[in-house]
């Protein structure tokens, strides 16, 4: 049976929420309070409608990660839309496996750390916003990566890439810091994608097609 631990302290609410949705909630919530004082009703069952679904979209989950020797786990909830070699790319030196996890908007957005090990590297990239699920967004759209060292030296290279909805890409380690396996460590607002990168001798559990959720899903296993 494999042993699962908190990656994360649990939350003490029944519906936790992530920080960085704190101020569209806020905003929302008060635009739907100026339009039923105004008693706009149509307006102020909209603004409740929104408001509930800024809710729902940066809910923030607490989740139990498998703590078998050498799993690595989702760093987003969604699709798998590619498992693939790749001979060169700017996140990892030399060959490597991607495997891409597309985030629709009904997906929880909180991502966490596919190992645990110490960040090495933290890069952002500015760009356009095409389709998340698009070939081309991984190199042409906005994104953030990460270069991760597991502890016996295993490189992860993890990428936050905005999509076609999504604004902002939110990033909380830097250079230097510790993180552990399934740990949030950001978010990316309203529809997107990660790319994790993993050495060749990676065994892939997932397929495309699958769909997987942060810190709990064993995307392979060294």
């Amino acid at each position: 049976m494999t042993q699962l631990n908190w990656s994360d302290p649990p939350s003490q609410t029944a519906f936790p929420v992530a920080k960085a949705g704190y101020p569209f909630i806020f905003a929302s919530a008060f635009a739907t309070a100026v339009f039923a004082l105004l008693g706009v009703g149509f307006l102020a069952i909209l603004g409740l409608l929104v408001t509930g679904f800024i809710c729902f979209f940066f809910r923030d989950p607490d989740r139990l990660v498998p703590g078998e020797a050498g799993a690595i786990v989702s760093p987003a909830d969604g699709k798998v839309i590619k498992v693939e070699p790749v001979a060169q790319t700017p996140y990892f030196e030399g060959a490597c496996i991607r495997v891409s996890v597309f985030m629709s908007i009904f997906n929880v957005h909180v991502n966490r750390a596919p190992h645990e090990g110490t960040i090495r590297q933290v890069s952002y990239h500015p760009g356009k916003f095409f389709s998340a699920n698009l070939d081309k967004a991984s190199a042409d759209n906005e994104h953030n990566a990460l270069l991760l060292e597991s502890p016996d030296g295993k490189p992860v290279g993890v990428v936050q890439i905005a999509g076609l909805v999504a604004r902002r890409i939110i990033c909380r380690v830097q250079a230097g810091d510790s993180i552990g396996r399934g740990q949030r460590f950001g978010l990316i607002c309203f529809g997107s994608r990660l790319d994790v990168y993993l050495p060749v001798d990676t065994e892939i559990l997932v397929a495309v097609g699958e769909k997987v959720q942060a810190g709990t899903t064993i995307l392979g296993k060294w």
